[in-house]
C-alpha cells in the first residue's frame, strides 16, 4: 500500500511516539473510534480509527459507506513535534456504483488541490512515496508521479506533492459489481532526515 519510504518514516515516527509515552498524560477514549491522543512539551501524537473523507479533505461520494470486508479499519495517525510532522489518513468504502462514476466524482473534487494525476497499480489502497532525498532540491516540492510500471486494475488520482498530497484508489468491487475506494492524505513537515 506505501513506498518503503513512508514505512521507514512511519516507523521511526511510532518509535518516537513510544518513547514519548511513558509518564504523559493521555487522553485514551474507551469510545467506538479506539483513539489515542497525547500532548506533551516534546509534540502531539494521535492514533486512531476516526479517519472519515472528511478528514482527508474530501467529500464522502454519494451513498458509499465504510468498506467492511477484510482489513479495512479506517487510519488517522499524526505525530507533531517542533522539529518535524507527520500524519496520514486512510479510510475505506464501497459503492454500489461503477468505478467510472466514483472516479468522475473525485476527479473533479480533487482539482481544488491541484493538477490531477492519473495512475494505475495493481494494488487497492493507493501507492504513496515520500521525497527521500537528502539534497538541496529537496526541500522544494516536488509534484506527485506515478510509480511503478502504471498497469493494473486500480485507478488512482493523486494531486498535491510528494510531502502533501491526496490520494483517491478505485478499483471494481466483488463479483457482484460495484466499487471500492480508499481515500488517502498524507502530509509530512521538516526535513525527512530528521524523522
Amino acid at each position: 500500500m506505501f513506498s518503503k519510504p513512508v514505512f521507514r518514516h512511519l516507523a521511526i515516527a511510532l518509535a518516537v511516539a513510544a518513547l514519548a509515552l511513558p509518564g504523559l498524560a493521555q487522553d485514551s477514549g474507551h469510545d467506538k473510534d479506539d483513539k489515542l491522543d497525547v500532548s506533551s512539551s516534546m509534540g502531539d501524537l494521535h492514533l486512531g480509527k476516526d479517519a472519515n473523507a472528511q478528514k482527508v479533505g474530501l467529500p464522502l461520494y454519494p451513498g458509499a459507506r465504510p468498506q467492511q470486508k477484510g482489513d479495512n479499519d479506517p487510519l488517522n495517525f499524526g505525530i507533531m513535534t517542533e522539529a518535524f510532522g507527520f500524519k496520514i489518513v486512510v479510510a475505506k468504502y464501497e459503492s454500489d456504483d461503477a468505478p467510472g462514476k466514483v472516479l468522475d466524482f473525485y476527479r473533479d473534487k480533487l482539482k481544488r488541490y491541484g493538477k490531477v494525476l492519473e495512475c494505475h497499480t495493481k494494488e487497492h489502497g493507493g501507492d504513496v512515496s515520500m521525497n527521500d532525498d537528502d539534497d538541496k532540491d529537496s526541500e522544494r516540492a516536488k509534484p506527485v508521479k506515478c510509480d511503478g510500471d502504471n498497469t493494473g486494475p486500480v485507478t488512482e488520482l493523486k494531486v498535491g506533492t510528494e510531502d502533501h498530497q491526496r490520494v483517491v484508489a478505485v478499483e471494481p468491487g466483488s463479483s457482484k459489481g460495484g466499487t471500492t475506494f480508499a481515500l488517502i492524505y498524507l502530509h509530512a513537515r521538516g526535513k525527512q532526515g530528521d524523522i
